[in-house]
């Protein structure tokens, strides 16, 4: 979703989204509630079975629509010349209730090609745990399962990413996996959540509704996310640098790495220098 043009249209658009994800959790609804009367007969078991699955999908349609609905009142408020557009992104954030989140998307071999983040310091954080190979998204992907650390945990963790993500302010992580069917595409990651907020349980309805609602589903809205930090360029760069030292593509992925954490930079800025040719490892 482009939101240079003309906000009032990109707020109607995202408010449309969000009225038709309740009118699908709405029908989701009464199915649960039908099939939940036929549960009193020999197939009761198959009815309840049933009943479950439409409850679930109706929750999940109720969670995107909070998040469309939040992405909505935040294009509405912006105008042209405030400052950077609303993203997504920050809409999820309120949400979790928290100022920072990201997701991570990984290929087929768990590699992170993509991440969107509603701040500087989610942003930062990701960026830590693509170029230290270690972190709560990584952990949550790996076991499909919530991943949970704060304080000195975070250290003892990871014991790389912890002290560096530390230092950046962040006191607590929470990620959970984005489950498609058959499947994990990625990570949620929730920084320093409210206590009274904060639950494993919440941050995996929201992953829910991301992955089947939001990214994959019904309620799929093209360039939603906004600002996304695709990782092909620093794949590109890794290849560029693999024929400059002529090592393998994975070992000179982890020299691209190596320098962004060793010069502090963006590890995209590194990157682009590379591709660039402003930039020699070999």
């Amino acid at each position: 979703m482009d939101l240079g043009g003309d906000s009032p249209a990109q707020a109607a658009l995202a408010w449309q989204r969000s009225v038709r994800a309740r009118e699908r959790a709405d029908r989701a609804s009464l199915l649960a509630e039908r099939y939940e009367s036929l549960s009193g007969g020999a197939a009761g078991g198959v009815f309840r079975r049933l009943a479950e699955i439409h409850h679930g999908t109706a929750s999940r349609h109720r969670v995107a629509a909070d998040l469309l609905e939040a992405h909505a009142r935040r294009i509405a408020q912006w105008t042209v010349g405030e400052g950077p557009p609303p993203l997504f992104m920050t809409g999820v954030a309120e949400v979790c209730g928290t100022r920072s989140v990201a997701v991570t998307l990984v290929d087929d071999d768990r590699n992170q090609v993509a991440t969107a983040s509603s701040d500087q310091s989610s942003h930062d954080a990701q960026d830590l745990e693509f170029v230290m190979g270690e972190g709560p998204a990584q952990e949550a992907v790996a076991a499909r399962a919530p991943i949970e650390a704060s304080g000195a945990a975070l250290s003892r963790r990871w014991p790389a990413y912890g002290p560096a993500v530390a230092a950046l302010g962040i006191r607590k992580v929470v990620a959970v996996p984005l489950q498609a069917p058959g499947e994990c595409i990625g990570a949620l990651a929730v920084f320093d959540p409210l206590p009274e907020i904060a639950s494993t349980a919440l941050f995996g309805r929201i992953a829910d509704a991301l992955t089947r609602s939001v990214l994959l589903g019904g309620d799929a809205v093209p360039g939603l996310f906004g600002g996304i930090d695709h990782r092909a360029v620093v794949h590109q760069a890794a290849g560029v640098v693999a024929v400059q030292v002529g090592c393998s593509v994975g070992d000179a992925l982890e020299l691209v790495k190596a320098r962004a954490f060793a010069d502090g930079r963006p590890i995209g800025d590194v990157a682009t220098d590379i591709v660039d040719r402003q930039l020699e490892l070999g």
